[in-house]
């Protein structure tokens, strides 16, 4: 059965670009393959360098008169678009297992997170203020405006292929700016259908274009075409830093949500059964592969054997399998090089001393061959690759400490800064450990820590930037001072 016979709405189904409202092919066939299967379920053209330049020329043209839409009907027409993606969540969430491999349970929740990002950002179109002031100067007065910053060229991951679209493109429509947008190779078919949908709920031609290629050929486009006045991007540190090296050029803003390495901390005094269900929704949600998930757990010495124990019991239950099948906990990683990876950290973490408590190797013969057992690491080094990089898997590595100073040490030994959690039952603990951790984001007695309302991002080498909440919409805009002088009584 094709896709599209198995979509609703089989028009959701597109496999070509969309420059200026309409559906371009592109050249060649880049395979897209169900990661659960290893099947080709699509292929994609690639619009090449030419394409994404006619799409930035479309944005541009574009931004002349989206800019000077009234803010009342911009929030409309994201609001369209939102009740449009709820009314078709079952197929877009069809899609994102499909191309993604997470469960269908995961994505049905991904489309609705995805969707909250528009109706947050349509109701913040209308709240967009500036402020009066009163300068130092006689006889004068100051006010602000947001004005929109430009086309903004955005590159997303393919681990929530859905909703880390939503989360850039809603709030810079909403702040007036126009959009070229880059999927990830691995998962375009999503945007394509929020694409498909856009135009349906009125969004103008140019406003919102979605681009699919070779990301060396196009990426230098987008970071180097002048109209281009801000470039946003998901993903991994090493290619943001390559990214704000070609935006530098310009002095194109750049807002950049990269990687992290997120200890998850667990105090004695805490309540170690939460905790274990903690780590659980953490670190194995969408099998590990989200930038957020728990990647070192730092358990206090008094109470690691409990969480050991009750973590062996969680993880050995967990049942990897297809997507679309209801008793499935963890879908598959989202090809074999991902699982060639994991497994080689988790090598790394025996031969550096750590003992194995449950899983440790790949699934091979689940399905396709892109699934790894959950997995349940004790010890080790805290310098072994498993403590230094993300794991981007369904691997949990556990480290004992015993004092709060041991433990903010080790959380905070990192380059990274984007997400950390703590469970105690001491609210002075919670004070002391949250303000001495280097982290944009942290989670007291909780799993999870973003949503369409509050700010995402993170410190260090975890980026630049907000997105959520106020704040995502602001990152989309210039502030203007201005300042009227010579005033008579």
């Amino acid at each position: 059965m094709s896709i599209a016979d198995r979509l609703k709405d089989k028009t959701l189904y597109r496999t070509a670009s969309f420059i200026d409202g309409a559906w371009v092919t592109g050249e060649g066939a880049r395979p897209v393959h169900n990661p659960s299967t290893n099947e080709v379920i699509a292929e994609i053209g690639d619009v090449g360098a030419d394409g994404a330049r006619a799409a930035i020329a479309a944005a541009s043209k574009a931004f002349a008169d989206w800019k000077r839409v009234s803010p009342f009907e911009r929030s409309k027409l994201l609001m369209k678009w939102h009740q449009l993606i709820l009314e078709n969540a079952s197929d877009l969430a069809m899609l994102i297992t499909l191309e993604m491999g997470k469960t269908f349970r995961e994505a049905q929740g991904e489309v609705v997170y995805g969707a909250s990002f528009i109706e947050w950002s349509a109701e913040e179109a209308k709240r967009i203020h500036g402020e009066t002031m009163h300068p130092p100067f006689p006889n004068s007065r100051g006010w602000t405006t947001h004005q929109p910053v430009g086309v903004v060229a955005c590159i997303t991951p393919w681990n929530f292929p859905n909703a880390m679209i939503t989360r850039k493109c809603a709030p810079a429509l909403a702040a007036g700016c126009t959009m070229v947008l880059k999927p990830a190779p691995e998962t375009p078919l999503s945007a394509l259908a929020l694409a498909e949908l856009a135009k349906r709920a009125g969004i103008p031609d140019g406003v919102f274009n979605v681009i699919c290629g070779d990301a060396q050929a196009l990426g230098p486009v987008m970071t180097g075409a002048p109209e281009v006045k801000m470039i946003g991007f998901t993903g991994s540190t090493a290619v943001g830093k390559l990214l704000m090296r070609q935006a530098a050029d310009g002095v194109k803003r750049v807002a950049l949500e990269l990687g992290g390495n997120a200890p998850f901390i667990v105090m004695d005094d805490a309540d170690v059964e939460a905790a274990a269900d903690g780590v659980i929704a953490s670190k194995f949600r969408v099998s590990g592969q989200t930038c957020v998930s728990a990647n070192r757990i730092i358990a206090q010495s008094g109470i690691a054997d409990r969480l050991i124990a009750a973590l062996e019991a969680r993880v050995s239950a967990l049942k990897p399998g297809d997507g679309f099948d209801a008793s499935t906990d963890l879908g598959p990683l989202i090809h074999h090089q991902a699982v060639d990876r994991v497994d080689a950290l988790v090598r790394n973490a025996r031969e550096s001393g750590a003992r194995i408590v449950t899983g440790g190797k790949p699934l091979v013969d689940t399905l396709g061959g892109s699934f790894y057992a959950p997995t349940l690491i004790e010890g080790g080094s805290p310098s072994m690759d498993m403590a230094c990089f993300e794991i981007f898997g369904p691997v949990a590595s556990i480290y004992r400490a015993d004092s709060e100073a041991d433990i903010l040490r080790l959380a905070n030994d990192t380059p990274y800064g984007l997400a950390a959690y703590v469970y105690t039952r001491d609210v002075n603990r919670v004070y002391r450990i949250t303000e001495g951790l280097d982290y944009g984001m942290i989670g007291v007695n909780a799993p999870m820590v973003g949503s369409a309302s509050t700010p995402f991002g993170g410190m260090k080498e975890s980026g630049i930037g907000r997105e959520g909440g106020k704040w995502g919409v602001e990152e989309f805009s210039e502030l203007k001072y201005v300042l009227l002088g010579n005033l008579t009584a």
